[in-house]
């Protein structure tokens, strides 16, 4: 086979996948949000934006992701760090660590609620330190800081591990030679993190961050569980005109809105951890 042509046949079968199953149902959902019977229209969308529970909605979301990911981004930074320099017990280390990943959404939310809600840990600790004097419900809407609080503990400790993986290969990357030669010259650890590991793993960080912030603006399962309508956003709304409306057009048109957010915010974080041209990680 020609060596010109190979590389396109091995790319073919994923090439096939994409359009699929994600280019072909874009295009469907792309024609329902912006379709009226059989017209083109901006209908759908200007009923979603102007139903007063979307900016509500939009809000948390940005609010939960803006809260979550950077905590989330120093935690991953601080644990790789941590485990690649362990002599010992490295592998089991981080197996601990990722233990989260192999768990779903809403177990991840149903575990926290078991923590947070009346006949919970929290209120049997406090209750057993003499703090509170009988259980008290938490997750209401008397307290939404408490259930804001709920729900950003559950998503870092869910989805942490995502941006620890990213890093860990990506720090291993990094030739030993650059902290060796910065030791020799006396460059403490601090110095060593800001001058090397962080510049070099700018392209791991460009993909964790992406990743992570893509995710974070599709939430859902964690904020049923522990929220419930106490805390709208985005992609409940777009769960509440597909499957309780049965407004599909709506629910494709919540669904571009938030392709649009994610697709802005990438597009920021390329920007600002744009790799320089001929950098080899």
């Amino acid at each position: 086979m020609n060596a010109r042509v190979l590389p396109y046949v091995l790319i073919l079968p994923v090439t096939l996948f994409l359009c699929v199953f994600f280019l072909y149902p874009f295009v469907l959902v792309a024609q329902q949000a912006f379709s009226i019977g059989d017209g083109f229209s901006l209908a759908n969308f200007e009923q979603v934006v102007s139903y007063w529970k979307f900016p509500i909605s939009l809000q948390n979301t940005l609010l939960l992701a803006a809260a979550v990911v950077p905590v989330q981004l120093a935690l991953s930074l601080l644990m790789a760090t941590m485990v690649t320099r362990m002599k010992k017990g490295r592998d089991l280390v981080l197996y601990i660590w990722t233990i989260p990943l192999g768990i779903s959404d809403l177990a991840a939310g149903i575990i926290w609620l078991a923590i947070f809600e009346s006949s919970g840990f929290l209120n049997s600790m406090l209750h057993g330190l003499g703090v509170i004097d009988r259980p008290e419900s938490l997750l209401t809407y008397q307290n939404p800081w408490i259930v804001f609080l709920a729900i950003a503990l559950a998503e870092i400790w869910r989805a942490t591990a995502i941006m620890l993986v990213i890093l860990v290969a990506g720090i291993g990357l990094i030739p030993k030679e650059y902290y060796e030669a910065a030791e020799v010259f006396g460059a403490s650890p601090w110095q060593r993190f800001l001058r090397i590991t962080l510049p070099m793993l700018r392209p791991s960080l460009q993909t964790a961050l992406v990743l992570r912030v893509i995710l974070a603006f599709e939430i859902f399962a964690v904020v049923a569980a522990l929220g419930g309508t106490l805390f709208p956003v985005l992609m409940g709304e777009t769960y509440a005109y597909q499957f309780d409306l049965l407004n599909s057009g709506a629910a494709a048109a919540m669904a571009l809105i938030i392709l649009a957010i994610s697709i802005g915010f990438t597009l920021i974080i390329l920007r600002v951890l744009r790799v320089p041209k001929g950098a080899s990680i």
